[in-house]
């Protein structure tokens, strides 16, 4: 809460000027706070002389953070099959779970997806939230957004984690305002400070120049978004028996203010990004969209799947869903080959965790070059075909 001393301020205008968000302006010669911009800075009380201005952060801001407890995994689905990075979240939030003494709790939605309870179940899921109805076949905002909240309005759990995926990054954003919570996006690692009880939320800022720890210690749940395959994926235990808890909600809540009229997906003949365990990447140094057919053939003969740089997704060369870095995907494969790529801080974010790299590049000074295994000074052009062809005589493909 931020106050103002009418009584000690002199309309000097001081905090007007040092207020960076324009939340302050003089009314008959004394400063007002616009409290639907303030943000609680404090740079208005550092200023003030006359210490006419008080500001004070309670612990909860009246908000009572005694009824929230446990770790809730939003696991994705598609077309019923349990997403890989629900596994993942499930690992990590175990040990979250853990060093809370709570329980370990996923949460599903969809349409005849009773199949993925075991999955979830042996994973090391201690409880398994459970939606099933036709509208939520696919992932639509607004059901899946409404039965959300109405889950963790009742259960109230301690943390909230999800996949930082393109349904992950539309769904939970819209939950954290609805239910007034802090949300920390694109982690990269996940901790507990157990005196506290507070979620540690890290992740690259600044362009990747820098690891922030970000806490929201006012507000439950503390929700994040996390890269895919940035954790390790919870073991398999058969034995594991979850509690199922399965809920049904009445149609106004499935309501939606869109209509899906179909789903279309990608047909590629390469493996999927996301799960491939090498990666053929191409980048702004082939020089035009039609090149890529030659990185397509590269990773066709490797059975890998083809990545791109920010650049060429700009540039239009090829689909977003096939760019890797800090606005694309996250990849973690054990054999990673850039070609024509120079190695932004942006695109390494999303690779450099590969076990091998080789990078291709005619620039003996690109950057890609410091973070790469392997590196091959020279013209693509010239490279990647002499490699398929060496690759397709010794796979014999």
């Amino acid at each position: 809460m931020i106050t103002i001393f009418l009584d000690k301020c002199t309309g000097c205008t001081l905090c007007v000027k040092s207020c960076p968000f324009g939340a302050i302006r003089m009314a008959e010669k004394k400063a007002v706070i616009d409290m639907t911009i303030c943000t609680l800075c404090g740079a208005c009380v550092e200023t003030c002389k006359f210490a006419a201005i008080e500001l004070k952060k309670g612990t909860d801001r009246g908000n009572d953070l005694s009824g929230y407890k446990d770790v809730w995994v939003f696991c994705e689905q598609k077309k019923g099959a349990v997403q890989s990075i629900s596994f993942e979240l499930l690992g990590e939030g175990k040990k979250l779970a853990e060093k809370l003494g709570v329980k370990l709790c996923a949460v599903i939605l969809g349409s005849a997806i009773e199949p993925a309870v075991e999955k979830l179940s042996e994973r090391g899921a201690d409880k398994i939230y459970i939606v099933d109805h036709l509208t939520l076949k696919f992932y639509q905002d607004d059901p899946y957004t409404e039965v959300l909240v109405k889950l963790a309005q009742e259960y109230k759990p301690e943390v909230i984690l999800c996949g930082a995926t393109t349904i992950g990054r539309s769904l939970v954003s819209r939950v954290a305002v609805r239910i007034g919570a802090g949300l920390t996006a694109d982690c990269t690692g996940l901790d507990i400070d157990k005196g506290e009880r507070l979620l540690l939320q890290t992740r690259p800022a600044f362009g990747g120049n820098i690891m922030a720890t970000i806490i929201t210690p006012n507000h439950r749940p503390q929700m994040a978004t996390v890269r895919h395959k940035v954790m390790k994926e919870a073991c398999i235990n058969k034995a594991h028996k979850a509690e199922v808890i399965r809920k049904s909600y009445p149609e106004d809540v499935m309501k939606s203010r869109t209509r899906l009229i179909d789903v279309i997906e990608e047909i590629e003949e390469t493996m999927n990004l996301a799960e491939a365990d090498i990666v053929v990447s191409g980048g702004r140094g082939l020089g035009g969209p039609e090149n890529f057919a030659m990185i397509r053939e590269f990773a066709k003969v490797l059975n890998a799947a083809v990545g791109a740089s920010r650049a060429a997704v700009d540039s239009d060369w090829i689909p977003y869903s096939h760019q890797v870095g800090q606005t694309g995907k996250t990849v973690c494969p054990k054999l990673y080959i850039a070609c024509g790529i120079s190695g932004q801080i942006q695109h390494l974010i999303g690779m450099q965790s590969a076990k091998i790299i080789v990078a291709i590049n005619k620039d003996p000074d690109a950057p890609i070059f410091k973070v790469a295994t392997y590196g091959i000074v020279g013209d693509v052009f010239d490279i990647v075909p002499a490699l398929t062809r060496e690759f397709k005589r010794a796979l014999k493909r």
